[in-house]
């Protein structure tokens, strides 16, 4: 239950943050804003003032906001979006991207003031600015060892126990090596997640498959470091920007394996998924729950920025295309493109959600 409240409170920020954007900006062209609506319909209630309802709706996973004109109609009102130069209506499509990232970036300042916790790398970080080392999971493989013993992502490692010994381990090598030394058997190791001690019995594998490991998890010594309020502030922008690139990157690398190889990776997690990641991290610590709704942001703000039908980018793209032509795209092209593009996007939540549901059964 509580997991579901701070997802929810999560997205509904995200979600709001980005809209807001779309508003202020359509605000400051001159075009009139109908409808800011928190939540998706039917409306709760609502409140009119300068021309623009403000609604509460009764679905909170969401907002809108609807414009004048966004639909190319009314294009011979000064107030309607159609009627507004390209660059005004380009600012408003891409002001929620913009939005979502500069969300991110001060979250990021924030948790480097308070200290956010990163994988360390020998000799980056002096030792008197790391504290509360830990050797944690980055990653579980499908159908790994780890995954059937329900080992999750960001447990710490601790210690082992085998054949009546116990012990801690001090570094990522030492797990790595007494895992090889357990490889057929079965062992026993020692782990926290959020308050509580664990202890999970695994098999770990003796001829596992490429990559994976004998447990099929990647580890990280991860500690936390924090710095002056001063610093903070570029070191946020600068977090900001790489956790960018680095998202760009990774959903590059997801399209390209959807479009050439016809699979979907297997990593990629629906609603229920970023909904069980959110809980977790919360339950770890605030500085945790700063890094990761950072992260979910330039998420959304990437993802709506590829140039795909029904997506902010794809909006873009058809005003570009639109400014090279020199006239207005025809509408109805235009419309069945965003429709499609809508069903695909719902068709691939519904696919994740079911492997969600699945890998949590």
């Amino acid at each position: 239950m509580i997991t579901a409240v701070i997802f929810i409170i999560v997205i509904s920020i995200l979600i709001f943050v980005h809209e807001f954007g779309h508003f202020l900006f359509a605000k400051r062209a001159g075009m009139r804003v109908e409808e800011f609506g928190f939540g998706f319909p039917p409306r709760l209630f609502g409140i009119k003032k300068g021309g623009t309802v403000y609604s509460i709706n009764l679905i909170p996973f969401g907002g809108f906001v609807k414009i004048l004109g966004e639909g190319g109609e009314r294009a011979d009102d000064p107030e309607s979006f159609a009627a507004k130069p390209i660059r005004s209506r380009l600012a408003v499509v891409v002001a929620g991207v913009t939005m979502n990232f500069l969300l991110a970036a001060v979250l990021l300042m924030f948790g480097n003031f308070l200290g956010l916790r990163i994988g360390l790398i020998d000799g980056l970080f002096a030792a008197d600015k790391v504290s509360d080392k830990k050797i944690q999971i980055i990653q579980i493989a499908q159908n790994s060892p780890a995954q059937k013993a329900d080992l999750r992502l960001l447990d710490e490692i601790t210690g082992f126990k085998k054949d009546g010994a116990a012990g801690p381990f001090s570094s990522v090598k030492e797990v790595q090596d007494f895992v090889s030394a357990s490889a057929g058997g079965r062992a026993v190791l020692l782990l926290k997640r959020g308050g509580q001690i664990l202890e999970k019995e695994i098999e770990p594998r003796a001829n596992p498959p490429e990559g994976e490991g004998a447990l099929g998890i990647s580890l990280a010594m991860t500690g936390v470091v924090s710095y002056p309020w001063y610093e903070s502030v570029w070191r946020g922008i600068y977090d900001a920007v790489i956790l960018t690139l680095n998202t760009a990157l990774g959903y590059w690398s997801l399209i390209k394996n959807l479009l050439f190889n016809g699979k979907l990776m297997a990593d990629v997690s629906g609603p229920l998924g970023i909904a069980s990641l959110t809980g977790q991290a919360a339950r770890i610590g605030f500085n945790y729950l700063l890094q990761f709704v950072a992260m979910i942001s330039v998420n959304l703000a990437v993802l709506n920025l590829i140039p795909f039908p029904a997506l902010d980018g794809g909006r873009a793209l058809f005003l570009i295309l639109e400014k090279i032509k020199g006239t207005a795209l025809n509408r109805k092209i235009e419309n069945m493109a965003n429709a499609i593009g809508f069903t695909l996007l719902i068709a691939l939540m519904i696919y994740v959600t079911i492997k969600d549901i699945i890998r949590f059964l």
